[in-house]
C-alpha cells in the first residue's frame, strides 16, 4: 500500500480519537461495535425476519450474503493481506476494544453489515426499513474507526465486500427461485 495512503489511514484514526471520541459516547459506541461481533447483531436480525413471511426472503438473503461475507474477509482476504491493527503502527492511537484478531483487512463488521443491509435493501417491504438497514451499516462501519481496530480502508473494503455479497446472494436467489418455480 502506498506510504501517502497509510499515512492518511492513520490521520484519520488520530482525529477521530482527539476530536470525536468522548465519554459520552464512548460506551455507546463500544457496545454497538461488540454487537457486530460474529454478525451477532445481523444474524439475530435475520432470522427475526425469518419469522414473517412478508420478511421471510430478506432474511434468507441476508444470512446468505454474511456468510459469503465471511468466506471472503475472514476466510480469504484477511489472510491473503495479514494487514496489522492500527494500534501496532500507528504511534499513539488507544483502541477502546480488544480484537483477537491481528489481521485488519478488510473489516469483517462492515462487511456482515453492509452484506445484510445490502440484501434487505432489495427485499424488504417498507422503505423506512431500508434506510435504518443502511444507517446501521454506516454506524457500524463508523464504530470500527471510533474504536480504533480498523482503518478507513478496511472499512471501505468490507463495505464493498458486503455489497457484492449482498448482489450476489440476491443473483443466487433470483436463479434458485426461476430453477424451483418460486416467485423472485
Amino acid at each position: 500500500m502506498p506510504e501517502w495512503l497509510l499515512n492518511m489511514d492513520g490521520g484519520v484514526l488520530l482525529w477521530i480519537q482527539t476530536w470525536v471520541r468522548c465519554a459520552l459516547l464512548d460506551p455507546l459506541i463500544r457496545a454497538y461495535t461488540q454487537l457486530g461481533n460474529a454478525g451477532l447483531l445481523w444474524i439475530v436480525l435475520s432470522v427475526l425476519l425469518l419469522c414473517f413471511p412478508k420478511t421471510r426472503k430478506a432474511g434468507f438473503l441476508s444470512l446468505l450474503a454474511m456468510l459469503l461475507g465471511l468466506l471472503c474477509t475472514n476466510v480469504v482476504l484477511k489472510h491473503l493481506v495479514g494487514r496489522d491493527r492500527p494500534w501496532l503502527v500507528v504511534e499513539g492511537l488507544i483502541p477502546l476494544v480488544a480484537e483477537g484478531d491481528p489481521n485488519s483487512f478488510p473489516s469483517g463488521h462492515t462487511c456482515a453489515a453492509f452484506a445484510a443491509a445490502s440484501a434487505w435493501c432489495r427485499t424488504l417491504p417498507r422503505r423506512w426499513m431500508k434506510v435504518t438497514a443502511v444507517v446501521m451499516a454506516a454506524l457500524m462501519g463508523f464504530s470500527r474507526l471510533y474504536v480504533g481496530v480498523h482503518f478507513p480502508t478496511d472499512v471501505l473494503a468490507g463495505m464493498v465486500v458486503g455489497l457484492f455479497c449482498g448482489w450476489l446472494a440476491w443473483l443466487i436467489w433470483k436463479r434458485l427461485a426461476a430453477w424451483r418455480g418460486w416467485e423472485a
